[in-house]
């Protein structure tokens, strides 16, 4: 009889690699998120905490920062630069009419994200918004450690079941649970 495959309810189940298995199921591997955790949140929490500290991004002047740097993306839009047509329309019709929300989406967004991922708590979703976050300004031509940030965000999201583990996930998941691991009473 083959290991390999596991019949379970019609439906094959294929082994997972050794490697994949120890990084994003074995809690001997937190150790490893841990230094990715705390290195891209201190990352988002500087940032943001900068931008939450400024007037022009949550102060009397909000919007004033996103508004110079939607205008920079759309310049380099026209001028063929690095920004896609679609994504310089979206910035002109909705993000700049609303920068004044938008920026304190971005400040608070940031230091939310950064304080997550240093706490270790919901990791994989503030992972998951930073991410997001992350795409946005690559989209916007904002090359800086967006990509870097954005790969270990990715592997962090795939890893949310131990990346949290050297922090507040290792008794918020269990509390919480999964909604595909509730059982219908």
């Amino acid at each position: 009889m083959a290991k390999e495959k596991l019949v379970k309810a019609d439906s094959i189940v294929v082994a997972e690699n050794p490697v994949s298995f120890y990084l994003f199921n074995s809690t001997r591997s937190a150790w490893i998120w841990l230094i990715i955790r705390l290195y891209v949140g201190y990352t988002w929490l500087t940032s943001g905490w900068g931008k939450v500290t400024n007037d022009a991004w949550t102060g009397d002047e909000s919007g004033t920062a996103l508004s110079g740097y939607v205008g920079g993306a759309l310049g380099r839009a026209e001028a063929g630069g690095d920004v896609s047509g679609w994504y310089a329309s979206f910035l002109e019709g909705f993000v700049l009419p609303n920068a004044s929300l938008f920026s304190y989406m971005v400040a608070y967004g940031e230091v939310l994200v950064g304080l997550g991922l240093i706490l270790g708590l919901l990791t994989g979703i503030a992972a998951f918004f930073g991410s997001i976050m992350n795409v946005s300004f690559l989209l916007a031509g904002t090359l800086s450690s967006n990509p870097i940030l954005f790969i270990l965000a990715t592997w962090l999201v795939l890893a949310w079941k131990v990346a949290g583990w050297y922090g507040l996930d290792r008794w918020a998941l269990p509390l919480l649970g999964t909604p595909w691991g509730r059982k219908n009473k």
